[in-house]
């Protein structure tokens, strides 16, 4: 029993293996199922706008508290994300488009950017 077994197990496994083989892979194809699979992980990893505001403001409030931004900076720092906020809304009233969102998130990320290097620029000045 166990030597006919083994042959229909083979025979089985490439029955099946070659009509996968076989199939034609149009290269449009693939890359747009490369492009829908990114945009997924786009919209999964994607952080909301508000976690990212609450994140930013809290950064700004913890670099004010611990000395390293001064008042000045973190006012700037503060309307900077505020105009961001006012954007992100006229966005959102004919709703949010794929441009939109990725622009909102380039200046998202220009605005940590900024946040990180104005922290860490120890330039002792606090007015």
């Amino acid at each position: 029993m166990k030597k006919a077994l083994i042959p229909v197990l083979a025979l089985a496994a490439a029955a099946v293996a070659v009509p996968a083989a076989a199939q034609n892979y149009d290269r449009n194809d693939r890359n747009d199922r490369y492009e829908r699979q990114h945009d997924r992980d786009d919209y999964r990893n994607w952080q909301s706008i508000s976690q990212r505001k609450y994140q930013l403001d809290r950064r700004i409030d913890n670099g004010m508290r611990n000395g390293s931004l001064s008042r000045r900076e973190a006012g700037r720092l503060k309307t900077e994300l505020n105009s961001l906020v006012r954007l992100e809304r006229s966005y959102l009233r004919g709703g949010l488009t794929r441009w939109e969102r990725s622009d909102l998130d380039r200046r998202y990320d220009r605005l940590a950017y900024q946040v990180r290097s104005e922290r860490r620029d120890r330039d002792d000045r606090r007015y």
